[in-house]
Parts: C-alpha cells; sequence; structure tokens
C-alpha cells in the first residue's frame, strides 16, 4: 500500500524544478501515471496503492533545461525503484545539466 511522490531540485539555480514532466511506470514499460512538478518542485503519482513490485520514475530532464536555454547531457533521468509494504514513497532528484542524484526519501 503506497503513495508515491517526489520533489525535484535544480542545484544549479539552487531552486525548486517546476515543471519537470514526470512519467510513473511498471519496469515493463507500461505507463501508470504522468503529470508535472508544481512550481515547488514536488508531484504526487499514481493511484493511492501501488502493489509490491519494480516501477520507475522518468524525469524530462533534457527538455526542462531546454525550456531554460541551457545545455544538458542526460535527456531523462530514470530511476528504477521496489515497493514492498510502504505506506508512503518519497524519491527526491537531485538535478543539474551534467549530472544527478537520488536517495529513498521519508
Amino acid at each position: 500500500m503506497t503513495h508515491l511522490t517526489t520533489h525535484v531540485l535544480d542545484a544549479t539555480a539552487g531552486t525548486p524544478a517546476a515543471g519537470v514532466s514526470v512519467t510513473l511506470s511498471h519496469l515493463d514499460g507500461a505507463t501508470i501515471d504522468s503529470a508535472a512538478t508544481d512550481a515547488d518542485g514536488r508531484l504526487s503519482l499514481g493511484p493511492d496503492v501501488l502493489v509490491d513490485g519494480d516501477y520507475a520514475l522518468t524525469f524530462a530532464t533534457g527538455a526542462y533545461f531546454r525550456s531554460r536555454g541551457i545545455a544538458s547531457f542526460h535527456p531523462i533521468a530514470t530511476i528504477a525503484f521496489t515497493v514492498s509494504g510502504e505506506a508512503h514513497l518519497h524519491v527526491p532528484l537531485l538535478l543539474s545539466p551534467f549530472a544527478y542524484s537520488t536517495y529513498r526519501g521519508s
């Protein structure tokens, strides 16, 4: 039983990354949900309950930086993760034009 959230931060600007398109999918590629981050770089995706299994969040990082006139290396950043009984899962992304990092948030 999982409620999924994400938060994208633009490390180069030192601000939340607003308007980043994000897609939640099963690892087999079947799309579950997609939306864009809000003004604070935050987003809730998917149903209230994700069954246990393997998923991916794909962030349109290239489009985000292009919209700001900045060249970047990664056209997308995909984070694969496993759901196994969590009530809430937070998957943040720290972003720059040439690198990104993530961790299991709380």
